[in-house]
């Protein structure tokens, strides 16, 4: 009897636990509400952005009455109208009998970008085991027979400044003024018409068709911050075009300034350099890597750098210690590299030391150099100056947007012909004045390349760090090369009367002149290019210059126009 009693008040416990759980179990096995889970998985769905989903919910009959892509082309069209950033939704109440028709009440909250926020209930019909959609559906606080629109007000845009505070772009985008002149345009782009396949996503952040926004340079890599939030109103329209009630308001909200490190000044002088050729001219600072001046392709249509190159040549050469500035090399007018004979640039005989090889871009002494570097170093430390990288022009996220494009090298180059062929700057290296003015800021900064910021706010910079390409005594070498270059090289044009310059040359074949293809020596399209900097010893300017089938060889037209540029900021 007693053992008995131990057993029952044992088993008494689980009796319970077990009473407890087949309750439990029952209620969460037990039938939900079939209208009030389909609501929920199409509110969320819709959450979710997954309007695929959202389309599986709906009942045969709706599924007949709208396709899939109507139906989801419906939701995007709202969600512009509104400027929809994010939409949230409760859980669904208990289901109600409605004219008839089964409905789920569900409170959603929409978040728009130019509208504020907007709280109302969905009343989701369920009919014949699924959704009974209309198009009142698309948003929150619609009617049936009614249809969304919106009544912008754009808000004022703000200006773009140079770094002593002087207006490059301002007024509003509809009429946007340039206070120094066409000049500042070549820094801050041009507002005007957007891209077809950027309306939608305009639209979503509140710029109606038609808006202005900025499509080029400074005014697009910077649009939302200039044009600021859009307000205005959210309306509802009835199916017969009156206006019947307000959904959400908010006033706009003006853009923020973008303060800049151009010298307007320089700026202006750089863009009269360039004259109106087709090119581009970089100007940074070479302490700093500050960008002081832009003007025409500074950041577009990468070319080959020609023997600009060399300076990366050199670098890597001299690191590698298949170089030294006293090695001499013999007096030719070309040299055969991987089964093929690369003349110099005219046909002329140079060579003796390294110094004068360099002063006078000798190919018959470079080409070489490039299979003794060999791929991994050329193009490593061509990687380091910067190359097969976004321009460092402001922060990662804004450099996407502006979709700049990048100066590259391959990372295969290929036989020992493509590496001297790329030793001298030809082939498949394509590069921006901007990332030749770098590497020449490189070996004015000591080795150090700094980032090219075009911005002087904070929060906009680049957050890229300086990089150590080379050590301070291969980048007094480089110096000591380039001051010979100008001093009695190729590039004595590019000397000015206010400092010694250390610059070099480049001129890079593209082609023969059309009509001359089958001539036995055709006249060739050039580029024309030359990197400087100066003072030579305490560097604080640095220039790149590209002029694109220019009339003559780099030494010649790219020369001068960097000395009136250096002469200008000096």
């Amino acid at each position: 009897m007693e053992r008995r009693r131990r057993l029952v008040t044992r088993a008494l416990p689980l009796t319970i636990v077990a009473i407890v759980a087949f309750i439990f179990g029952a209620s969460a096995g037990s039938p939900g509400s079939p209208e009030k889970d389909a609501a929920a998985r199409f509110t969320q769905a819709w959450a979710n952005k997954d309007f695929g989903a959202m389309y599986r919910e709906l009942n045969i009959a709706t599924r007949r009455s709208i396709d899939e892509a109507g139906f989801i082309d419906a939701y995007r069209t709202a969600a512009e109208t509104a400027t929809l950033r994010e939409f949230e939704a409760e859980k669904p109440e208990d289901a109600e009998e409605i004219g008839g028709r089964t409905v789920v009440p569900v409170g959603a909250t929409a978040e728009t970008v130019a509208f504020g926020q907007v709280a109302a209930d969905l009343k989701l019909p369920y009919v014949d085991g699924g959704i009974a959609w209309n198009p009142s559906l698309v948003f929150p606080g619609l009617e049936t027979d009614e249809h969304l629109e919106n009544a912008v007000e754009l808000a004022p845009r703000a200006a773009i400044f140079a770094v002593d505070g002087t207006p490059l772009a301002e007024g509003p985008a509809s009429a946007r003024e340039h206070p120094i002149g066409d000049a500042a345009i070549h820094v801050t782009g041009e507002v005007g018409a957007p891209e077809e396949q950027d309306l939608p996503s305009l639209a979503r952040h509140g710029f109606p068709p038609g808006t202005p926004v900025g499509i080029t340079g400074l005014e697009q890599a910077f649009n939302a911050r200039l044009a600021g939030k859009p307000g205005g109103s959210l309306l509802v329209v009835t199916a017969a075009g009156g206006q019947t009630r307000v959904l959400g308001h908010a006033e706009p909200q003006p853009g923020a300034a973008v303060k800049t490190t151009i010298d307007p000044d320089l700026q202006v002088a750089t863009v009269s350099a360039l004259a109106g050729r087709a090119g581009g001219i970089a100007v940074l600072d070479a302490r700093n890597g500050n960008v002081r001046a832009f003007a025409g392709q500074a950041l577009s249509a990468p070319q080959p750098p020609g023997s600009t190159f060399k300076m990366v040549t050199t670098t890597a050469a001299l690191q590698k210690g298949v170089v030294s500035l006293d090695d001499t090399f013999p007096i030719l007018n070309g040299v055969n590299v991987g089964g093929r004979f690369i003349s110099n640039a005219n046909g002329e005989y140079c060579g003796g030391t390294f110094r004068e090889a360099f002063a006078e871009s000798c190919n018959a002494d470079f080409a070489p150099l490039g299979p003794k570097i060999g791929n991994d170093d050329l193009v490593a430390t061509a990687e380091r100056f910067g190359f097969n990288s976004p321009p460092t022009l402001y922060a990662e996220r804004f450099v996407q947007l502006a979709e700049l494009p990048q100066s590259t090298i391959p990372t295969e180059i290929g036989d020992e012909l493509d590496l001297g062929v790329s030793a001298i700057g030809q082939g498949e290296i394509l590069a921006t004045p901007l990332q030749m003015a770098t590497v020449a800021q490189t070996i004015a900064n000591k080795g150090v390349r700094a980032p090219t910021s075009i911005v002087a706010n904070r929060k906009l910079r680049p957050d890229t760090q300086p990089i150590r390409v080379m050590s301070k005594e291969t980048a007094a070498q480089l110096t000591e090369l380039m001051i010979g270059v100008v001093a009695g090289g190729t590039g004595f044009a590019g000397a000015i009367p206010e400092a010694q310059v250390a610059g070099k040359t480049g001129t890079a074949e593209l082609g023969p002149v059309p009509g001359q293809e089958d001539s036995p020596e055709p006249e060739q399209i050039k580029d024309a290019w030359f990197a400087a900097f100066a003072p030579a010893e305490r560097a604080r300017l640095v220039v790149g210059v590209l002029l694109i089938e220019a009339e003559a060889a780099g030494g010649e037209v790219a020369a001068p126009a960097a000395a009136q540029v250096l002469s200008a900021g000096l």
